[in-house]
């Protein structure tokens, strides 16, 4: 090990740890490279471009004499090198390793490259592509439902690249960055000092802003800067930032030994992606062992010590007060100060100082079974192996390691593993415990490779609710979408009511649904509910009402006829034409009893009878009125002496005027039947919330002709009747037969624009209504009068009274 270094970074102490440990079991395991020592060099780049072409050169020169490409020292045999941490270093020194072939694995998580790139780098990560950290963050941010994110990203290249593939997929998926800002990439810290006060009149906008959510990217230092900057905009500001930070892989929360004295507490309920990781035997039984006064050949402990317990040693400075006695503990450390779990780039140091040993293995291995496997010939052929020669035996490595996991390379020479999602909770004394709360696992089925634990997540004390909001505006509320304001981006909208007929049943949707066929939307157009079906019915007080008017005038009409039967030969009855009498009171009866047809659900035969059965029963009362009306005129007629008309009166004529109006009624039936017969028919667009299950008319045409027929014979009475109402007579009936059609043209006139302006079972319901009023208005004005002497006034039922003279 070589140390020409002043000062060490805790957090990175505890890699070469991680390293020295490693190196130390594989020298002890006599059955993976027998009678062979690992050995290590351990170089610096001090994050500078500069720095790392040195650094790599000098791996390729002899032992303390910096001459490139010349080597003397046969004890040096450079196999692989393990580094560096950020994507920056790492290209740099690809490009000197690339040159000769030496297998250069990566520790630290970095952007993708191209996949031209991909082929002329060396690397081989021991860390997932960083394409499915971007996945995992974008899974994290909608998991929360924050689409209106900050973002810091470093000042470099990885951090514009960065930037650049996580906007797209924010835009695939529907989130807005609300403000995006740089940290800066120095080798000093005076440089993050420099830049904060032309960051400081960012940070109350930032405070502000209702992104609660903020993605940082950057390497180690970047988190340092952040403290700094969250620390003087404190000091400068009235408002605090309390943000939910979601860090990277690449960031660690102990950078440099003075971050110990950092507040911590911004960074409570912080999400952090972090390199997969877990505990390996015996690693914190060395942490708990490390003594500065038994350091042996490890040159950097002591400055670890002195840095980290800030005491001096013998031959140190004596700034610190008090001296160190070796008794100091590493857990008694603040975790920004050292962390006694492996951190994910230890364990990725681990692993990849297990993958070199085990190709190493394989490569002798099978040089040896060429030799008949003497063992004693490793040696010798490990000084022949050249460094290119261990590419194939790196790609094709697998194993399990101390801590049961396997370790082998994807086709992209990508460790196979995912990112562990951690949520750190922090205390006063800016220590931290990690808990793992989820991960991205690249092994899991399609759609579940992201998993997260909700339910243990600690949040920042300031929140009032958890999880915090990162919208740019509240979500539109079920029954309301999404309605773009002009200028702004996409995830900062106004809600709009849904339109009429249309839903939408979730928070933030885009656009309105209407429903399935069958169902409508409720009050609050949140959701769709099933249509009833309508239909007028006997069980619904409306359709009960009318069949028991229909029932009542139906016995009432029977009480009538059973009136005239049984005084048939009384005056009055034979007076009035008995058997045009009695045909009008059966169709009459006929009539009250139609409802009954259309009190019912709508069917084939139903559709058929109802109108149909309807306008020629109605067509035959009407023929019988017209009837009783011709045979009044007609009867005074033949009353004079010498008049022609007394061959017209008679039984004959009667029944001609019924028979053959009724006739012309069922002739324009059969035609209506025989060319477009009424039909069932269910209609779910006329009444939003039923189904309305009714008889189509066919052809209206024909149904307004039956009318229209009805209606005329029914006019010809009226016309008749009114001008026979003066014709002397005691009891002149063609009075009440005047009233009696007056009434009947009045309901069938506006029945019409009623039955044309409602829909569904009060559209029948109408129909039912003008049939039995009509009906009841021809019943009552024409019989009520006979049956009142009938019954009640026999006294006048004497053929004397039915006499008038004229004075």
């Amino acid at each position: 090990m070589s140390n020409s270094h002043c000062s060490v970074v805790p957090k990175y102490y505890q890699q070469i740890l991680a390293l020295v440990f490693a190196v130390k079991e594989i020298n002890k395991n006599s059955n993976l490279l027998p009678n062979v020592t690992l050995g290590f060099h351990i170089f610096d780049s001090y994050f500078s471009e500069r720095m790392t072409y040195w650094a790599t050169l000098e791996l390729l020169s002899t032992h303390y004499r910096f001459v490139p490409n010349y080597q003397c020292d046969k004890q040096k045999n450079l196999r692989a090198v393990i580094g560096g941490l950020d994507f920056e270093i790492s290209l740099h020194m690809a490009a000197i390793l690339g040159v000769y072939k030496i297998p250069q694995l990566t520790y630290g998580s970095f952007a993708p490259e191209d996949a031209g790139q991909s082929q002329s780098t060396p690397f081989y990560r021991m860390v997932p592509n960083e394409a499915h950290q971007y996945t995992g963050i974008v899974e994290l941010l909608l998991h929360f439902g924050w689409t209106w994110v900050g973002l810091f990203a470093l000042d470099s290249e990885s951090g514009e690249k960065f930037k650049e593939i996580l906007q797209a997929l924010f835009f695939q998926r529907g989130i807005c960055l609300a403000f995006s800002e740089r940290t800066p990439k120095g080798s000093y810290f005076e440089e993050y000092y420099d830049m904060i006060p032309q960051w400081l009149h960012a940070y109350h906008d930032i405070a502000e802003s209702k992104a609660n959510a903020v993605v940082v990217y950057g390497e180690a230092k970047s988190f340092c800067f952040l403290q700094l900057w969250l620390a003087a905009g404190g000091a400068e500001n009235v408002t605090s930032m309390e943000k939910v930070w979601i860090m990277s892989a690449h960031l660690d929360f102990s950078a440099v030994a003075f971050q110990m004295s950092q507040a911590m507490q911004p960074f409570h309920g912080s999400i952090c992606f972090t390199v997969h990781s877990n505990e390996v035997q015996g690693f914190k039984t060395l942490l708990h062992s490390l003594n500065p006064f038994m350091a042996g050949e490890d040159g950097f402990l002591q400055q670890f010590w002195l840095q980290t317990f800030y005491c001096f040693f013998s031959k140190s400075s004596t700034e610190f007060s008090e001296p160190c006695t070796g008794l100091e503990k590493l857990d008694s450390l603040p975790s920004s100060g050292f962390e006694m779990s492996m951190t994910g780039h230890s364990y990725s140091i681990y692993n990849a100082v297990y993958v070199v040993a085990h190709a190493l293995h394989d490569a002798m291995y099978r040089s040896s079974e060429k030799d008949r496997g003497i063992v004693r010939r490793w040696r010798p052929q490990l000084q022949k192996l050249q460094p290119w020669q261990l590419h194939p035996f790196l790609r094709s490595v697998s194993f399990n390691n101390s801590a049961g996991e396997e370790v082998s390379f994807s086709e992209n020479r990508e460790f196979e593993a995912g990112f562990d999602i951690t949520n750190l909770v922090t205390f006063p004394n800016n220590s931290f415990i990690r808990m793992k709360v989820g991960w991205m696992n690249l092994d899991a089925p399609p759609g579940k490779e992201f998993s997260i634990n909700e339910d243990n997540m600690v949040w920042h004390r300031s929140f009032q609710q958890v999880p915090p909001p990162s919208l740019c505006n509240k979500k539109c509320p079920p029954g309301s979408s999404r309605k773009k304001k002009e200028g702004e981006k996409f995830c900062c909208y106004d809600c709009a009511q849904c339109p009429e007929g249309k839903i939408s049943f979730q928070n933030d949707m885009n656009d309105c649904v209407g429903c399935s066929e069958g169902h409508y939307p409720n009050k609050k157009q949140t959701q769709c509910i099933p249509k009833t079906i309508s239909f007028l019915t006997f069980e619904e007080p409306l359709g009960m009402s009318l069949a028991f008017l229909s029932a009542f005038f139906s016995l009432l009409t029977i009480l009538v006829l059973v009136i005239f039967i049984t005084h048939q030969n009384t005056p009055l009855v034979r007076a009035n034409n008995r058997n045009l009498t009695y045909m009008l009171l059966t169709s009459l009866l006929l009539c009250f009893l139609c409802p009954f047809i259309f009190i019912s659900p709508p069917s084939t035969v139903t559709c058929l009878l109802r109108q149909v059965t309807f306008g020629i029963i109605f067509t035959a009362t009407v023929s019988c009125v017209l009837a009783k009306t011709i045979t009044v005129v007609l009867a005074f007629g033949a009353t004079k002496p010498g008049s022609r008309m007394r061959k017209w009166v008679g039984k004959r004529l009667a029944s001609t005027t019924v028979l053959s109006c009724s006739l012309i009624q069922i002739g324009i039936c059969a035609v209506w039947l025989g060319t477009s017969p009424p039909f069932p028919n269910s209609d779910s667009h006329s009444v939003m919330d039923k189904i309305i299950l009714d008889c189509n008319e066919g052809s209206v045409v024909m149904f307004y002709c039956v009318l229209g027929y009805m209606g005329f014979l029914a006019f010809v009475s009226f016309v008749v009747a009114f001008l026979a109402r003066k014709l002397p007579d005691s009891f002149n009936e063609a009075k009440f037969i005047t009233f009696s059609m007056l009434l009947f043209c009045s309901v069938w006139i506006s029945f019409v624009p009623v039955y044309l302006s409602t829909k569904g079972k009060y559209m029948v319901a109408v129909e039912i209504f003008s049939i039995l009023a009509s009906s009841a208005g021809l019943l009552g004005f024409i019989f009520s009068p006979k049956c009142y002497i009938i019954v009640l006034r026999p006294d006048l039922n004497d053929k004397q009274q039915l006499i008038r003279r004229k004075q």
